[in-house]
């Protein structure tokens, strides 16, 4: 044991040195650090604590001491003093995520996207002598530039609160802050010249507004109004000032030479390109697609993204120096030439420092995944536009497919290493425990490692909360962690109590279903959230029917747990993902009929599949964090009048559905909510039935492409423009219906 503590005491060693090391040589990176006094970092901590457990907080005593831990890497203490527990951190950050490593490991306490559970125990359990952990990493990131369409794009301030604090007790410190940017744009557009109605056309709709900033498309949602203008830059005030006040590093937006296509009427001579068509928006309907593009060489481009930055230093009281743009997001650059790459990347640079000197360019390495593209001599020439430490990279999947081992370290720029995890939020358990555990350690000790951090950076959340709760464990350890005394700590944590049932449940789960090894991303295939066909092809790396076997243990556990609500949300989950396995069953066995032109067999497990989907859409319903009503309402609610509501409600309508006007991108972002299973899913999948009943018994041959279009217009764009209220409260006992439908399926699940 002994021996253990002095390897893991010398491991950490290793990795400050490591990071004092970079901090060394990636001087510009010292710039970035809170201009919050200690004090007011303290106060806003203590109010934090209030927010989440008011009549305990008096218990505890927060200070903020830079000089507590090494340069650089957030360091906490905790000791019981006088009554007290005192915690005190290097920043707000340090000292919140210490309270939150108090309340996990001494009070059993769980907070998540799902819920929190905070018994905190009385009294508080003493910690004598004094604990004291410092992390490892110098950053922790958050946000995936589509978390702020695909999660965040109706939140009020209320729900912007809940997240950060959550973001603060976990650590982090570099958060993505991309609200209200199109009315920063749109002040410096009108100064220009642009016309109200040049902007209306290029800017998208609010549940698209990531790939509009990215120069995916234009317009696509829009015109935004300016009621929504004036509220996100109101919510974007009070998102700034609460990071700010707890210490972090807000990451804010810089300019990717995405314009309107009137560029080409205020400035003829500049050199303006049109960008190719991305997804399935065509470039026969210029409406949507293909997005001007300013050439980063242009001294225009300059011109814009120096007054974008510098509009919004003054409409914020100040920047905090990091900024982030992605250039060529899921589309090839205009030339091939190594010089243009370097060129490109040193003129965002430019930019960037035109308008605030200190500034730090962060950056997604999504880009990169375009292999046949970004070979690495391209992606040498790109990175090395800009001088080492002046940029932070996003290895944005590196859970997944990770960039730095194949570009020896993104040639010496700092990076962090993300997982990224989920794309479009859909729902479906899904997560790689046993790699990543070994991986955040690995890349640290890649040879010429200039890992900086950890980073999470999923399109989606509210979903997988254990995977996120794991990263985000890990991201203050030094090396991996014991998977089967985590995840049993967890499920205690999690539910407030200890059951054999939920113990053996997670055990089961953390073996299969969190175990991927390889070879697959999460993004939900399965035939029951994409449009009919016969073709459908879902992931499966593990025996669903021991999920099945985890769901009963849990349903065992109901006794004991019943009153926890994330119990109660995680039986849903659970069961979800049962029967969405078990719809796959009776879709396999459809299409081998189909082949076999079975059709009594087919038919029959058509139906049997349809009656599971209305069985999913009735166990959602019984939990308040599944349900369609809340998707839609909060779309809603921020409308002024009766036609802004229904304007934001299609955006909403669509994200999850069609995606674009035409289906561009149909079913990307799909969700598994009560509402939306059976109204949407189910209709589709029924329709599906009637239609290949006649085909079957008249021996007609399958057109899948007119199915599509008859689908499309006589189910889905209905849909999206329908303004059908759903509920936002639950209906029925998770537990009973939960019983109800294992008993009814048990004999397919054994």
């Amino acid at each position: 044991m002994m021996y253990c503590q002095h390897f893991m005491s010398i491991l950490l060693s290793v990795f400050i040195l490591s990071v004092c090391c970079h901090c060394k040589a990636f001087h510009a990176l010292a710039r970035i650090k809170t201009k919050t006094s200690s004090q007011d970092q303290a106060v806003a901590v203590t109010a934090l604590i209030k927010r989440l457990i008011p009549n305990r907080a008096n218990e505890f005593k927060i200070l903020v001491n830079p000089s507590l831990g090494p340069p650089n890497l957030d360091t906490f203490q905790i000791v019981t003093q006088e009554g007290f527990v005192n915690i005190t951190g290097t920043t707000g950050i340090a000292a919140a995520w210490g309270f939150y490593h108090y309340l996990k490991n001494y009070c059993g306490c769980h907070i998540s996207w799902a819920g929190d559970q905070v018994k905190v125990p009385s009294p508080l359990p003493k910690v004598q002598p004094a604990v004291k952990i410092t992390s490892p990493n110098r950053f922790r990131y958050y946000q995936n530039v589509c978390t702020v369409s695909y999660s965040f794009a109706f939140w009020n301030w209320t729900r912007w609160e809940h997240e950060i604090d959550w973001m603060a007790m976990n650590g982090i410190n570099l958060p993505l802050a991309f609200t209200a940017q199109e009315a920063i744009w749109q002040k410096v557009y009108l100064k220009m010249g642009f016309t109200q109605e040049e902007l209306d056309t290029h800017f998208g709709g609010p549940a698209f507004l990531a790939w509009a900033r990215m120069g995916n498309m234009k317009g696509w949602g829009g015109p935004l109004t300016p009621s929504w203008h004036a509220n996100q830059l109101q919510l974007q005030h009070q998102i700034l000032t609460r990071m700010r006040e707890l210490g972090m590093t807000p990451v804010l937006p810089a300019f990717g030479g995405h314009v309107p296509d009137a560029i080409t009427r205020l400035f003829p001579n500049a050199k303006v390109t049109t960008m190719t068509k991305w997804g399935h928006f065509v470039s026969e309907d210029p409406k949507y697609c293909c997005v001007k593009f300013l050439d980063p060489s242009e001294p225009l481009y300059q011109q814009i993204g120096r007054a974008f930055i510098k509009e919004m230093i003054s409409e914020y009281n100040g920047t905090d120096h990091v900024y982030n743009t992605d250039l060529f997001n899921e589309m090839a650059p205009l030339s091939d030439d190594l010089q243009y790459l370097a060129n490109s990347s040193r003129n965002v640079y430019k930019t960037i420092t035109s308008a605030d000197p200190s500034g730090i360019w962060l950056m997604q390495s999504w880009l990169f995944n375009n292999a046949s593209y970004w070979y690495k001599e391209r992606i040498k020439a790109f990175l090395l536009g800009v001088p080492l430490g002046h940029m932070i990279v996003l290895d944005l999947a590196a859970d997944t497919g990770p960039a730095y081992d194949r570009t020896n370290s993104f040639y010496g720029q700092p990076f962090i290493w993300c997982m990224l995890h989920n794309f479009g939020g859909n729902h479906g358990l899904y997560g790689r425990l046993d790699f990543v555990n070994k991986a955040v350690f690995t890349s640290r000790l890649f040879p010429g490692s200039t890992m900086m951090g950890t980073g999470l950076t999923p399109e989606g959340i509210n979903q997988n909360d254990v995977m996120f709760a794991f990263m985000n464990d890990l991201a203050w350890r030094n090396a991996p962690v014991n998977i089967t005394a985590w995840i049993d700590s967890y499920a205690v944590r999690r539910y407030g109590s200890f059951s054999i049932h939920t113990q053996a449940a997670w055990r089961i789960l953390k073996d299969t279903i969190y175990n991927l090894v390889e070879g697959i991303t999460n993004h939900n295939h399965n035939a029951l959230v994409l449009r009919p066909s016969l073709t459908s092809q879902p992931a499966v790396w593990y025996d669903w029917t021991e999920i099945a076997q985890a769901w009963l243990l849990m349903i065992n556990a109901s006794a004991e747990l019943g009153s926890s609500d994330l119990f109660r949300y995680d039986l849903v989950d659970v069961g979800r993902q049962v029967l969405q396995d078990l719809s796959n069953v009776y879709y396999q066995r459809f299409l081998a009929a189909y082949t076999a032109r079975n059709i009594s067999y087919a038919s029959a497990n058509l139906n049997k599949f349809l009656d599971v989907l209305l069985d999913m859409d009735t166990l959602l319903g019984t939990d308040s964090h599944w349900l369609l009503g809340n998707w839609l309402e909060s779309a809603k609610a921020l409308g002024t009048t009766v036609k802004e509501q229904k304007w934001l409600q299609y955006n909403a309508r669509c994200q999850i559905t069609i995606w674009g006007p035409h289906a561009e991108i149909n079913d990307y972002a799909n969700k598994q909510w009560a509402g939306l299973v059976k109204s949407y899913y189910h209709r589709r999948w029924s329709y599906f039935a009637f239609e290949f009943e006649m085909f079957m018994k008249e021996g007609w041959h399958w057109n899948q492409a007119n199915f599509n279009e008859m689908c499309f217009q006589s189910i889905e764009s209905p849909w999206s423009f329908d303004t059908t209220e759903y509920t936002t409260t639950p209906q029925g006992d998770t537990i009973v219906v939960s019983e109800m439908l294992y008993e009814k399926y048990k004999g397919e699940m054994q």
